[in-house]
């Protein structure tokens, strides 16, 4: 029960890695605010785990006030902000992708991040003490061709992280991510492009330990670093990646 007495908010929890942090944050003892666009998939993750579920559309400035409102209402206060919802365009050639994709990407992937950080820190300066693990990718650390846009949107998150954690550490505010590799998740047909046993074997190829990641893991590793077992850890952007990075 290493989150005991903890209340957290998992954006984009109803599937994929999202949905096993919810999990895991729960069956060690945290209140959760289980938060996806798909209102019926954080019902179903709510209703499974004993969360609480909640609409949100994270690159919505309105949206994403009441997400917070509604968990502070529901759980007194707010400890832990995992900003886990993200998306990403088909593989394209960088001058290919639309205007409509690169804006809804970098809404998703990044100014969410602004959002919630604005509409929740006030709420975590009055109390001194609070958690944000930001979900980058190893894209944004090690770049694959024709995902440039998804890449640099990873990237962005991960120099927030380190900027946001540098701000708010006097405060007494902790700001890390973690950055996975493709993982057995929604995301992954649109990564590969195609879903075929021939792009899964070459995508494989690239990853030392052989095999993707799974929500198991980045839910361990989330574990700990919103715990107070990492305490004394800021800024720290971790590579769960299998060695991809390497």
């Amino acid at each position: 029960m290493r989150l005991h007495g903890k209340t957290a908010i998992v954006t984009g929890a109803g599937s994929g890695f999202g949905a096993g942090i919810a999990r895991r944050f729960r069956a060690e003892g945290a209140e959760v605010i289980v938060a996806d666009i798909n209102a019926d998939a954080a019902r179903a993750v709510a209703d499974d785990c004993g969360g609480t579920a909640q609409t949100v559309d994270v690159a919505n400035g309105d949206s994403v006030a009441e997400m917070i409102d509604a968990a502070i209402r529901t759980m007194g206060h707010v400890d832990i902000l995992v900003n886990n919802a993200g998306i990403t365009h088909l593989p394209s050639l960088m001058e290919d992708v639309s205007e409509d994709d690169f804006d809804r990407v970098f809404a998703v992937n990044c100014k969410s991040v602004y959002l919630t950080a604005r509409a929740l820190l006030p709420h975590l300066k009055h109390r001194g003490t609070g958690a944000i693990l930001n979900i980058a990718s190893t894209a944004g650390v090690s770049p694959r061709p024709k995902l440039n846009w998804y890449n640099a949107s990873k990237g962005w998150m991960i120099t927030a992280t380190r900027a946001m954690a540098v701000e708010l550490a006097p405060m007494g505010i902790r700001v890390n991510a973690l950055n996975p590799v493709a993982g057995e998740t929604p995301l992954l047909k649109s990564f590969l492009g195609e879903d075929t046993p021939e792009m899964r074997a070459k995508f494989l190829s690239t990853i030392p330990l052989g095999r993707f990641s799974t929500p198991e893991d980045l839910a361990n590793a989330a574990l700990y670093l919103c715990s107070d077992e990492a305490s004394m850890v800021t800024g720290v952007c971790m590579e769960v990646d299998g060695g991809r990075c390497i």
